[in-house]
């Protein structure tokens, strides 16, 4: 019996601001005949997957394929991503799981081809090698974690209010609901990358009858809404698992044109787990990576027990037209809630400064690292809710802006500061800020004046929003380790000069600042045996209460 199955398979590669598009519709086609098994690639591009229906029956009796079951080879030379996005869109169609052959080596070169995971993935003990030296397109991902379930418009809102409830309109299940608003622009970049801002964005999690989980609530008003979408939640686990996957890097010019061949997580509910990526042939030049793992559009993600490695840094012109460092991410986030990075590590030194920072995120909300050694934990366009727990922070340290619950706790901070709050985008934290039980090591030992809370605040740039310190910052159990200090140094302060030109009520702010308000204080010690002190500018923080507890 023959029978032709047509299917669709879409990758949904969401925003991110390094310019990563939305891929093209990627087709297909599966036939059952009765001639071998095997692969090709019609003169449309598409892939052509011919099944036997005596193989189809093994599989299906087996409840797993391989790799090599649709002609790959394995031997680190010979082209696979054909083979591989085969073995994935059979599985996907009879939910089946992908195995890969243990201990051998699949070569994926420039290729546009995108692999869709929608089943269990073990990638095992094999390698995978990502040659970036010539790509078709920079912007198709290698792999792409995708739901079969598939998102629809929601037209009878026109509004939304800040930590609101409930959204009243009809849903088949939990969703991911996007929201937009193109009338507002927000994160007005200030700086070197200086732009225009992004539109309104939030992006929060409902149940079936549209009750907002307020573990991620909504942050913004909206008062108007250019587009809202909602993609219902797999809440079937997903796992991938195994695999050491190495990049050869492109040689491309040193320009804003990331790279964004990695693996795309597009669905809900994931846990990726024991994964190793490592990269070669960088030079003194490159262009930039938008995260070999990159998540977006998705909520509840875990990635455990995986090593990455950070990529080199480059410099390009800026927006201001002025030389400028551009960033490069091994881990990429946006507009994703409940991630968590559990275990993580990186194969390079924490605190060479010569690789850039290894996490990027925007528009997220919970995000997690606990027990992880990574060079850096960053939020560029705000994240609500974040937690550093038991883990060591290398030289770029943590940055964030945002709002909610920032928590750093039974950690190692080696960075210039313990939080630095972005100046590009405003220092701001609407919210609270805990720091307890913590090692602070300034710039990895280097002797510099050191702050525990950096950023800085003009006061004459509009981003978008007012701008905020923590309300309230809990300092508690903190070892400063500055025995390694400049001369005629006063002792650490708890926050950095924010503005050097505000020393004295005549100093106009256009788009005022709002200061903390409290700063509690329990067992701080210091190496070097200076007291903790407000601030080289004590002008700007004079209204900021410090309990010491005594």
């Amino acid at each position: 019996m023959k029978y032709t199955l047509l299917i669709f398979l879409f990758l949904i590669c969401g925003f991110v601001t390094h310019g990563q598009n939305k891929s093209s519709l990627e087709n297909v086609v599966i036939t059952s005949q009765k001639k071998k098994t095997q692969v090709f690639t019609n003169e449309k591009g598409e892939l052509q997957v011919n099944v036997s229906p005596k193989d189809i029956v093994k599989f299906k009796a087996a409840k797993l394929v391989r790799y090599s079951d649709f002609g790959a080879r394995g031997d680190g030379k010979a082209d696979d991503i054909d083979a591989i996005a085969a073995t994935h869109a059979f599985a996907n169609l009879h939910g089946l799981l992908v195995k890969a052959d243990d201990g051998v080596t699949y070569y994926v070169g420039g290729k546009e081809r995108t692999a869709v995971i929608q089943t269990d993935t073990d990638f095992g003990t094999a390698a995978f090698i990502i040659d970036d030296t010539e790509v078709q397109n920079r912007n198709a991902a290698v792999f792409t974690i995708s739901s079969a379930l598939k998102p629809f418009k929601l037209e009878a809102i026109s509004s939304l209010k800040r930590n609101q409830k409930k959204i009243d309109v009809p849903l088949p299940g939990p969703c991911l609901i996007t929201v937009i608003n193109s009338n507002v622009k927000q994160y007005i970049r200030f700086g070197l990358n200086q732009n225009n801002g992004s539109s309104q964005t939030d992006i929060f999690v409902v149940d079936k009858n549209g009750n907002i989980d307020m573990n991620a609530p909504i942050i913004w008003d909206f008062d108007q809404i250019t587009d809202i979408t909602a993609l219902p939640i797999d809440e079937t686990p997903l796992k991938i698992t195994g695999g050491r996957f190495t990049t050869i890097a492109n040689k491309a010019e040193s320009k804003y044109t990331y790279y964004n061949r990695n693996i795309s997580i597009r669905r809900s509910n994931v846990l990726l787990e024991g994964l190793q990526h490592h990269i070669k042939g960088e030079e003194d030049h490159g262009a930039p990576y938008g995260g070999f793992i990159n998540i977006g559009e998705c909520s509840y993600v875990t990635v455990k027990n995986t090593i990455l490695t950070g990529h080199r840094t480059y410099s390009t012109i800026g927006a201001a037209g002025k030389p400028v460092s551009m960033g490069s991410y091994d881990l990429s986030v946006n507009r994703a809630l409940n991630v968590s990075f559990v275990n993580c590590s990186q194969t390079n030194d924490i605190n060479d400064n010569t690789y850039w920072g290894i996490l990027g995120s925007n528009f997220c909300k919970n995000l997690l690292y606990d027990h992880c050694i990574l060079s850096r934990f960053d939020a560029h366009q705000g994240v609500a809710n974040a937690t550093i727990r038991n883990s060591t922070l290398g030289h770029m340290g943590i940055n964030a802006i945002g709002s909610g619950l920032l928590t750093v706790e039974n950690s190692t901070i080696r960075g210039r500061s313990i939080v630095n709050l972005r100046p590009d985008y405003g220092s701001t934290w609407q919210g609270e800020l805990i720091i307890r039980n913590c090692i602070f090591v300034p710039a990895d030992g280097r002797p510099i004046s050191a702050a525990l809370i950096s950023g800085s605040y003009s006061g004459q740039h509009d981003f978008g929003y007012t701008s905020y310190m923590p309300e309230r910052i809990t300092i508690e159990n903190l070892r400063i380790d500055d025995s390694r200090h400049p001369e005629n140094y006063q002792g650490p302060a708890i926050f950095a000069n924010f503005n050097p030109q505000m020393t004295d009520n005549s100093y106009q702010e256009k788009f005022p600042y709002v200061i903390a308000k409290e700063v509690i204080l329990r067992d701080i010690t210091t190496a070097s045996g200076k007291v903790l002190r407000i601030s080289d500018n004590p002008f700007m923080f004079r209204g900021v209460k410090v309990n010491t507890g005594q």
